[in-house]
């Protein structure tokens, strides 16, 4: 149950890193609002502004300026963010990777590999958090944005809503999330059981061989629930 337990959250990490990665990199954190009268698709990124026409499908991007020139917070934010998380759940699926029971690494050192199960899981837990900060503070902000301008009956051209991009952020956090749940919760609760398990056995054993005890099933009972003497 462990190495399965093991195994479904290294799969589920490698997963939702994969998303955390596409979502830091692809350019379609907003789109255009549907709009019939629209030729051309339009689509935001954290690094460029990308254009694609319906008709011929002919796309064209702009990059932005340099990472040190001034953006708008939601930009600045959720790049700092995302880029922190994804260091954080690459360094996270190394230690798991190697705390793996089935890898050969420290193969002779169990605890170790547990408390690389262990620290993987929290290093998850701290970097899905930081995903999902970024990718909801930049969804509620373009939500905001877009509010704003229909209270105020104000149109610029275009509306934009969230696209994609920021919908794999958002699934990539969640899924972190939920694999360092498993790696900490979960692991801790089944091989906490395991331990007692094993434990108990020797335990009645250990009564049965004092001498001068009753071995009837009473009697090892009662002593089981002594403390022990020396």
């Amino acid at each position: 149950m462990s190495a399965l337990l093991q195994m479904t959250a290294f799969g589920l990490t490698l997963l939702s890193a994969l998303f955390l990665l596409l979502a830091t990199c692809t350019d379609c954190w907003m789109v255009n609002a549907d709009d019939s009268l629209e030729v051309s698709h339009k689509c935001r990124g954290l690094w460029r502004e990308c254009v694609t026409n319906t008709q011929d499908g002919v796309r064209t991007c702009d990059q932005y300026d340099s990472i040190l020139a001034d953006h708008p917070v939601k930009i600045v934010v959720t790049r700092t963010l995302l880029i922190t998380a994804d260091l954080l759940v690459g360094l996270a699926l190394a230690t798991l990777l190697l705390g793996l029971d089935c890898t050969k690494f420290l193969k002779e050192e169990p605890h170790v590999k547990l408390k690389m199960c262990y620290g993987a899981g929290i290093i998850l837990g701290i970097g899905s958090i930081l995903g999902l900060v970024g990718s909801v503070w930049y969804a509620v902000d373009v939500y905001v944005e877009r509010a704003m301008l229909v209270s105020h009956n104000l149109f610029l051209g275009v509306h934009y809503d969230f696209g994609w991009s920021c919908w794999l952020g958002m699934a990539g956090s969640t899924g972190c999330f939920v694999a360092s749940v498993l790696l900490t919760c979960c692991l801790h609760a089944h091989t906490g059981q395991s331990v007692l398990s094993r434990a108990a056995p020797s335990h009645i054993k250990s009564c049965r061989d004092i001498p001068g005890v009753d071995n009837s099933e009473g009697a090892v009972a009662s002593c089981r629930l002594q403390p022990n003497e020396g």
